[in-house]
């Protein structure tokens, strides 16, 4: 042991012996090991956002129902649309708790249809359902069912829909998502932390008759793990900025590209889904928390591993210690 110990003080010079790191900064291992984290903190970011998009237009779909019903009028022979639409409208605003009841007009209704039915369509020649959209007052709200009667009495070819059903189906779903989505979280973390663990064993094999000399010589556990700690931490940090940063990049460019396209069939079909496509400061501050504790959960796997390695090591050699 002595041997070894004479050997690493001849490859380092005395100069440079206190302040060299015991784990190589470059090697080829770190910089493997930056990529992992940096795309399983990306991975992991847009879990998180992704799951906070779907709460958020879980939450919307549910405050809409409260907000806003629609009324579907449906093309019968020798109807007079003009005349019906205007009848739904009428009895809507003549019930309490009717805020509002707006015509969907014509350019709203082809950009609804364009997606199945292409461009330029003439209603006229089309049998068409036509649409009475009805803010509610959510503080006093209608009676539903009396209403949806008063409308069939003024218009028989009109019906209520309240969106209740296909909205809670919705919101059913998202949350089974949300779920899904916090399960994969934790699977990522998992993976993580044994990639971060298999990691630091390779550097200590890597660097053995270091550690082996240090431990031997008096050098105490905590600090060979602290050495190892603040290596490790410092790849964990840049790596999970790196992923992090990345993941941001995605949703913001994803954010901005709805907002430009707001016009378009699929921008509306996307808006209806996921809103704005923002993640808002709760799915950044989600983010910025992910990278703080992926750096905290690599560096405190590293000094656990590092301790039991140690622990390991005293196990093996117990006359020289």
């Amino acid at each position: 042991m002595i041997d070894r110990l004479l050997t690493l003080l001849r490859l380092r010079p005395a100069s440079d012996a206190r302040s060299a790191p015991i784990v190589p900064p470059g090697n080829v291992a770190g910089r493997a090991l930056l990529t992992v984290i940096a795309i399983m903190t990306f991975l992991a970011s847009l879990t998180v956002g992704a799951v906070t998009l779907v709460s958020d237009t879980a939450a919307q779909w549910q405050s809409q129902i409260a907000r806003e019903v629609t009324v579907q009028v449906r093309p019968d022979e020798g109807l007079d649309m003009a005349d019906a639409l205007r009848k739904v409208q009428v009895t809507a605003l003549a019930t309490p708790g009717i805020l509002s009841a707006d015509l969907l007009d014509d350019a709203a209704t082809n950009r609804l249809l364009e997606p199945w039915l292409g461009q330029g369509l003439d209603l006229d020649d089309l049998p068409v359902p036509r649409l009475v959209v009805i803010a509610i007052d959510e503080d006093n709200p209608p009676d539903f069912a009396a209403l949806g009667r008063t409308i069939r009495e003024a218009v028989p070819q009109a019906s209520l829909d309240d969106h209740r059903a296909w909205v809670s189906r919705l919101v059913s779903m998202a949350h089974a998502t949300v779920l899904t989505g916090v399960a994969i979280l934790a699977l990522v973390l998992v993976a993580t932390v044994l990639t971060v663990v298999f990691a630091t064993r390779g550097a200590m094999t890597g660097n053995r008759h270091i550690i082996e000399v240090l431990h031997f010589v008096g050098a105490r556990g905590s600090f060979i793990a602290a050495e190892f700690q603040r290596h490790f931490l410092k790849l964990g940090l840049i790596g999970a900025l790196a992923g992090g940063a990345v993941a941001l990049v995605v949703f913001f460019l994803f954010g901005r590209w709805t907002a430009a396209n707001q016009a378009t069939p699929e921008a509306d079909q996307i808006s209806a889904l996921f809103g704005s496509f923002a993640i808002g400061w709760t799915g950044y501050g989600g983010v910025l928390l992910l990278i703080v504790l992926i750096g905290l959960l690599t560096a405190i796997t590293s000094r656990i591993t590092v301790i039991r390695q140690l622990a390991a090591i005293d196990m093996l050699s117990p006359v020289e210690a």
